[in-house]
This record gives structure tokens, sequence and C-alpha cells, in this order.
């Protein structure tokens, strides 16, 4: 390798000189560029293992610290007077939003709205620790509590005490997988997922969410499926057991939400208008069964007191049947909660590690399982309303959590005449915007496009090579900056450097411009000379404007300005 970037330099710094001796001006300073020489295997592994051991060795106490525990991060740079207020108050709004939406989204996984709360509580406090985002909500959500049910629903009755236990054991499988692909830094695989196929997919469970919560509008139940059909067929079946008070208070309940989160998206200043929304109708149903006892209005019934003990989950034998719907729900958790955290950290101004991500949701899923959760990620409109509220950092996720204790510790018994029709208007409220839910997707590939840097395969060289033929044959050269050196190596290998000439591969697109330049100039002698400190942007815009005119200037001889070509003879690209 020595010995060929040793020539490469004498063929960069002789064909430098002859460009510069040819229009009598003084060479151009080039960096050499060093062209590779066929590495073997074993320095290849060599080079890639001393890259990592280095790295390692290089690695302070408190570097490894800040990768177990990402929230050291920005403890450790927290300005109190800044942040405080902010991340106390974003908090305490996503905390009182959390409570009510969680017992919801338990009922849509045909649980007791008691593990909503569990899935809101270990799991927050946990990914506030290994989690990297200092904006996302995590716990309970509506798509992830759908596959729940679809994948359960068919298995045990949700009655039985098994699917609690298998529930739970989902919440064990799906971090444990979240954990591996983190560990494996397999974040990027979901690039294979078609956008098409994941907005049909949240569009049509938002339907059915939609559908499956109708029985507590209507006032009769609905047959459990997550088909649209059949949903469809059960409703218009029981149409003759129609009630009116549930129906209509679970509609004035939906109204009122989608009036609230309207205001709170369109207008600043009613941003806490948004955030109190789901608490509202809990409140005003709450206090409307108290007072009236209306027996045509179902509520929620007893809740147990207290925060949830440690257990180990149950059902292992039911882990080969969960495997597929844990995949699916990690893939989810890639989707909605990797993409939402990418998108906020763009938007507010830090780095973020989606597999750092996955690993983060990994552990919090793993710890809520040994406390009663099912599976919790990332929720679009909580990360949302955290963001508005002014989060800056993970300790609005702690408040959160403290919020979620003191309503588990002294608030159930408040919570046992809770109609369900206010608990299914703020499920629907939530899943009308699912259909946006793709909004996610589209802002972080926005953020986050994928841009093939690292590489170049065999048609794209052989493009290269026609390419060039093409230009040579019109007199235009082609000149290659600063290839990285996978890339590098494998245009040494099929002779592309060869074919369009070492002296035309550079370290340095400044490099690359200068040498263009100054060949331009020496084919045409009438352009003004270059000298190797050109200062492009503060230059003169009248010399400016006469190199462009000197450029575009009829040489005798040649077409009228209508048939003029474009590129003339000799030109550099």
């Amino acid at each position: 390798m020595e010995g060929s970037s040793a020539s490469a330099e004498v063929t960069r710094v002789a064909s430098a000189s002859s460009l510069g001796s040819e229009g009598g001006s003084r060479a151009v300073k080039v960096i050499p560029l060093q062209h590779p020489a066929e590495p073997s295997p074993l320095s290849q592994s060599a080079d890639v293992y001393g890259r990592w051991g280095a790295k390692v060795r290089g690695m302070s106490s408190m570097d490894w610290l800040e990768l177990l525990l990402p929230c050291t991060r920005w403890m450790r740079k927290y300005r109190i007077k800044e942040y405080l207020q902010a991340d106390l108050m974003a908090g305490i709004t996503v905390g009182v939003m959390l409570v009510p939406q969680s017992m919801s989204y338990a009922k849509l996984a045909g649980l007791h709205p008691i593990y909503g709360l569990y899935g809101g509580f270990v799991p927050v406090f946990v990914y506030a620790i290994f989690g990297s985002s200092r904006q996302l909500a995590v716990g309970p959500v509506a798509l992830t509590s759908l596959l729940v049910s679809n994948v359960l629903t068919p298995i045990v009755d949700p009655s039985d005490k098994l699917y609690t236990e298998l529930a739970i054991l989902m919440s064990l499988m799906v971090g444990v997988f979240e954990s591996l692909m983190g560990l494996l830094r397999l974040g990027w695989l979901i690039r294979f997922v078609n956008h098409s196929v994941i907005s049909g997919f949240t569009t049509a469970s938002a339907i059915v969410i939609a559908l499956s919560q109708l029985k507590y509008f209507l006032g009769y139940p609905i047959v459990l499926s997550s088909k649209i059909i059949p949903l469809v067929k059960s409703i218009i079946a029981g149409a003759g057991k129609f009630s009116w008070p549930p129906f209509v208070m679970g509609s004035v309940f939906l109204v009122i939400l989608l009036v609230m989160k309207h205001m709170g998206k369109t207008n600043k200043k009613f941003r806490s208008v948004r955030a109190a929304g789901p608490l509202t109708p809990v409140i005003v149903g709450t206090i409307f069964v108290k007072i009236f006892h209306p027996h045509s209005i179902s509520v929620v019934g007893d809740i147990p007191q207290g925060l949830p003990k440690f257990s180990i989950p149950r059902g292992f034998e039911n882990v080969m049947s969960l495997i597929p719907t844990a995949l699916l729900i990690t893939g989810v958790a890639i989707l909605e909660s990797v993409g939402i955290a990418k998108a906020l950290a763009v938007k507010n101004g830090y780095d973020l590690d989606s597999n750092q991500e996955l690993f983060g949701l990994g552990v919090a899923n793993i710890c809520g399982s040994f406390f009663s959760s099912y599976p919790s990620t990332g929720s679009f409109s909580r990360s949302a309303v955290n963001n508005e509220s002014g989060a800056q950092t993970g300790l609005s996720g702690i408040v959160m959590g403290i919020i979620m204790s003191c309503a588990l510790l002294f608030m159930t018994p408040l919570f046992t005449e809770i109609p369900q029709c206010a608990l299914a208007a703020i499920v629907i409220s939530a899943v009308m915007g699912l259909v946006g839910f793709s909004l996610a997707f589209v802002i972080y590939e926005s953020a986050n496009p994928h841009i093939a840097v690292t590489h170049i395969d065999s048609s794209a060289i052989q493009t290269l090579k026609d390419l060039h033929q093409e230009y040579k044959s019109r007199g235009i050269q082609i000149a290659i900056a600063n290839p990285n050196q996978g890339v590098h190596l494998l245009l040494s290998r099929s002779r592309v450097i060869e074919l369009i000439g070492v002296e035309w591969f550079f370290v340095r697109v400044h490099d690359a411009v200068q040498v263009c330049l100054q060949h331009v100039q020496n084919m045409n002698p009438s352009t003004p000379k270059v000298s190797d400190n050109t200062n492009y942007t503060n230059s003169d815009p009248k010399r400016q404007s006469s190199f462009v005119e000197s450029l575009w200037k009829r040489k005798p001889n040649v077409a009228t300005p209508a048939e003029e070509p474009l590129l003339l003879h000799n030109e550099v690209v």
C-alpha cells in the first residue's frame, strides 16, 4: 500500500505541475490521495478489531457510565433554573393524561384497568433511566393493546386468569426481543418495512379499535374479533338491544375530547387543554354517576389499591404461540417509539441512538413484566404533549411515574364509578388520529433519509465506466473526490482508477475544484488565473461576472448562440 501511494503521489504532483506549466501559472497544491493495495482478509479483520479495541481502551469511566445508564448524560448537565419548572409541568401534564388512558387501553387489551395503571408505572421509571430520549412518553398504547387482544382472545377467554398471565408474559418476551435487537444493533431492519404496508396496517387497526369500543356506546355486547366484517355484523345483529343513555353520554364525551384536542393543536395558549382532555370525561362521568346512579350505564368497578408486587411471569408453556405477536409488537415499538424519539431528538437538537432506544424499551418491558405490566411502548400523542409542554430531560418521565404511583396508592377508590363509555371515548378519540400515525414515519424518514454513504456495487461501477466513455467521447473529464475506503478499494479492483486516471482522484472537493478550474483555464486562456487560496465566497462580484461571461463567450468558428452547446469541448465535470 505504501508503494502504490508513493507512486500515486508522484503522479499527482507531476500532473499538477504539468497543468500549471501549460498555462504559465504556479502549480495547485493538492493533498495526495493514497490509493489502496489489496488487503488480506486477516488484515481487514485485524483492522476492525483494532479500531474497536482502541475505542474501548479510550473510554473513560464516565463514558462507560453514560453507555450503561444514558440518564447520566442529562443528569450531569442539568440546569435547575432552566429545566426544572418545564420538566415538572410536562411530567404532571402527561401523568394526568396517562392515568385515564392507561385504564382505557387495558380494557382494549381485554385486561382489567388496573393492569393499565401497572403498565404506566414501572416501565416509565425504568425507561427514564435506560432510555436516551428526553421527550418520549412510555406506557400502554392503543395499537399494542389491540395486538395483545387479537393474539390472546383465540387462545383463552379474557375472563380466565391465564389471559392476564399470558399478557404479562408477552411483556417479558417483547422486552427480550427489543433488548437483543438493541444490543445486536439491528434497528436498521425497519428499513425493509414498506411505508404503504405500515400505513394500511395502522389504518385498519384504528377502524378495528374504534368498532370494538362501540359496545360501551351502544349498551350491548359485541363479538371479540380483529376483523372488521364480523364486528360490523355483530353490531347490526344486536341493534335491537340499543340503549340511549350510554350512547348520548359517550358521544358527548367524544365531542368534548375532539374539541379539546383541536384547541390544543391549533393554539399554543390551549396546550394544557389538550393534555387535560382524557381527564375531563373521567371526572365529569364519575360525578354524573355518583349523583344520578343510572342503571343503564356500566362502570369500571373495583380497582385494587396499592403498588404492584414483584412476581415472576407465568405460562411459559405458551411461549411458542406468542412469538409471532411478540415480534410484531417489537416491530411496532421500532416504528412508533424509535421513529417518534428520533424526530423529537432532531427537533430539540440532540443526538439519539435508535439501538440504545430499543435497549431502553426492552429493559423497561422486562422489568415491567415482573410487576404485572403488559407490553408498553412510546406513545405518539403523549410524547407530542410532553414535547409541547416543554419537557427538557427524562425528569419529566420520572414525574409521570410519581403521578401514577400516587394514583395507585391513593386514588383507585375514586375510579370505581368511572363510566365505561368515558374510557371508550378516550380510546376512540386517540385512534381517530391513528390514521395519521404514519406521520411519525414520515417525520422519521425525513429526519433520517437512507443514503448509501459507506457503498458501490458492480452495477454502479459499470455505469461509471459507461459514463466515463461517453464523457470522454465528448471531451469531458470525470473527477472523483473523497471516496471512502470501501468504495476506493472496489474502484481500484475494477480498474476504474486506471481508466479515469489516478491524477483525477482527490482527497478534498476543494482540491478537485482547483485542479478542474486550472484545467479549464489551460483549455481557455481567456479565463482568469486561479490561485490555490482563491476565496470563492468573498471574491469580487465583478470578477465573478467576468469569469462567467468568459465561460459563455462564443469562440471563433463556433455555431451561433442558438446552436451553442451547453458543455464546451474539453471541460471537466
